[in-house]
Parts: C-alpha cells; sequence; structure tokens
C-alpha cells in the first residue's frame, strides 16, 4: 500500500504527514518521500519550507537535498529513485507516505508516465533558439501540439524546449506521453488538504514574513556563492529570486515579502486546479480544524480502505478457489 498526501503550498501538508505518520504507527512503520521539487536541493531550507531533520520525529524522510543548487532536477530521475525507494520501503515492512504539492512529481510516481529520452545537441540547438526567437519556438508548439501549448506557460521556456525535443525526438505530441490518473500501483490511497481561498491566502502571507524574518537573505547570500544565480533550475525557485532583488538593491525586504506571498498565491491556485482533477483525492478541510485532527480523520479514512481492500481480496481469493 502507498498513501499519498497532497494539496497547495502552506496548506499545512508538513504537519499534517507526521501526525498521520504517527497514527500509522510511526518510525517503524512509516517512511516519509518528499514531492516537492525543490527540496531536492541542499542549502535552499528556508525558502522551501524544509522540515529541519531535529523535527522530523525519527521518521525516515526520502528525496530531501539530495541535488547540489548547480544540477537540473529532472522528473525522470525522480521517478526512477522514488519508484525504488518504494521498492525499499516495502522489503522493510513499513507504508511509504509520499507528501508534497509538486504535481508532476506525484503523478510522475503514481501514475503511468512515460518519459522519453534526450538528444544533448537537440536541446542545446533549441536552448540556442530560444535566447534569439522565442517566439518561432511557440509557434512551433502550438502547431505540433495545441494542447501542450495551451497548458504550458509561455515564460517556461525550460519547458517549451523539452515539449519541441520531444516532439522532434519521437515525431508525436508532447501531451499523450503525460496521461494522467493511471495508477502505477493498484493499492494507493490519495489524500489531500484543502482551505477556502481567504485563510489560505493569509498563511501564504504569513509565511512570507516567516521567510524574511528567519534569515531568507543570509541563506541567499550563503546560496549565490555556491552558483545559486547560474543554477538551471534552483534560481527559479520562489523566494530566491526576490531575495537576490533585496540584495542587489532592487527591491526591499517588505516589497520582496510581498512579491513572495503574491507568486506564491499564483502558485497555490495552479496547485489545487492540478490536483482538483484527480478523482482519486479524498480531500480534508482544514479550514476550521486543527491539523492534529484533520489527521485523524484521514486514518480513519485509511482504515475503512484498508478493510475494504481486504475484503476485495477475499473475494478474489473465494472466486479463484471456485
Amino acid at each position: 500500500m502507498i498513501i499519498s498526501l497532497v494539496g497547495a503550498t502552506a496548506s499545512g501538508k508538513t504537519e499534517t504527514s507526521l501526525w498521520l505518520a504517527q497514527l500509522l504507527g510511526g518510525a517503524e512503520k512509516v517512511e516519509i518521500i518528499s514531492a516537492d521539487a525543490m527540496q531536492l536541493y541542499r542549502g535552499m531550507d528556508i525558502g522551501t519550507a524544509k522540515l529541519p531533520p531535529e523535527e522530523r520525529q525519527g521518521i525516515v524522510h526520502h528525496q530531501i537535498d539530495v541535488l547540489d543548487i548547480s544540477q537540473e532536477a529532472s522528473v525522470a530521475a525522480y521517478q526512477r529513485q522514488t519508484r525504488q525507494t518504494i521498492e525499499n520501503i516495502w522489503e522493510r515492512g513499513k507504508t511509504p507516505l509520499i507528501v508534497g504539492g509538486s504535481g508532476l512529481y506525484m503523478s510522475a510516481v503514481l501514475d503511468e508516465l512515460d518519459f522519453p529520452g534526450t538528444d544533448p545537441a537537440l536541446r542545446d540547438e533549441l536552448t540556442r533558439q530560444a535566447e534569439t526567437d522565442k517566439g518561432s519556438l511557440l509557434e512551433e508548439l502550438r502547431d505540433k501540439d495545441p494542447e501542450a501549448y495551451r497548458v504550458i506557460h509561455p515564460n517556461n521556456m525550460r519547458r517549451i524546449i523539452r515539449a519541441l525535443e520531444v516532439i522532434r525526438l519521437t515525431g508525436k505530441p508532447f501531451t499523450p506521453r503525460f496521461p494522467r490518473h493511471t495508477s502505477h500501483y493498484p493499492f494507493t490511497i490519495a489524500l489531500g488538504i484543502k482551505r477556502e481561498p481567504v485563510n489560505l491566502q493569509e498563511l501564504i502571507v504569513q509565511r512570507a514574513q516567516h521567510m524574511m524574518d528567519s534569515g531568507l537573505l543570509d541563506e541567499t547570500r550563503a546560496l549565490i556563492e555556491r552558483g545559486l544565480r547560474t543554477a538551471p533550475t534552483a534560481s527559479t525557485a520562489t523566494g530566491y529570486a526576490q531575495a537576490i532583488s533585496v540584495i542587489d538593491g532592487e527591491m526591499t525586504e517588505q516589497e520582496a515579502v510581498q512579491s513572495i506571498a503574491l507568486a506564491t498565491i499564483q502558485l497555490a491556485k495552479k496547485q489545487k486546479t492540478w490536483f482538483k482533477a484527480d478523482p482519486r483525492i479524498t480531500w480534508f478541510d482544514a479550514t476550521h480544524e486543527p491539523l492534529e485532527h484533520i489527521a485523524t480523520n484521514m486514518y480513519s479514512h485509511i482504515r475503512e480502505r484498508m478493510h475494504a481492500m481486504d475484503k476485495t481480496e477475499r473475494m478474489h481469493k473465494i472466486n479463484r478457489t471456485e
């Protein structure tokens, strides 16, 4: 069995996952896997709201602090590594609990997603073209894969380049290679945390201010020394671009906090749209409930689902012997 816990940023996933893990047996029975693209990076702690090791209650956490900021995050690599991690957790007799808000990373593990290979020469060619003629790439994507053109933001050149790389390599559209809601694992219990928009926005604003007060600028300065400004993926993380602007004298701290909050609210809207489309998720509203209570309700739901799974399996065995 696999349990997934999703929701928009700042909705309370991390705290709820710890409560839920304890209800499921704690460190002896559960290991947590992060599905947050930016928490993969070492040193990006405050800006990604990463849970410190001393607050993980002894529960093993995977896919955190596995990349240097100079490395480019790869969904395909995440898929391979996480699926192997799941197998290892099962071999230890434990339950994997996947927690995060990066929809594509979550789908990469739980759905039947196919990731085509890459061609470095073609990728370089497309990258050079993007630097001088971004419009022609957008037109090519619109002509060859209208659906990908519709859903990919025109400023997300990294994904546009990847889509065109796949299209040119395979001769097929990019979109159909990412079918969703096609479960890779037969026994997955999908849980989600939601909040009313005003409540979530308040929490996002509070988090943005807390990040600044907790040392985001100092953390960013340390990351700049390690190459953050030219990092292929890490430099795009919400919070760090604004912190760099403060360090460069282009923003005040308060302007940066407002910018971080606005960008995070926009991200949360995208996350909610992504997860809302998944009919497998059972949602729990945390707007007016303590997260400990939410975890208790989730635990009750898991037990009900496990009982139903056991009953179905028993029926299958009876049918096979008749």
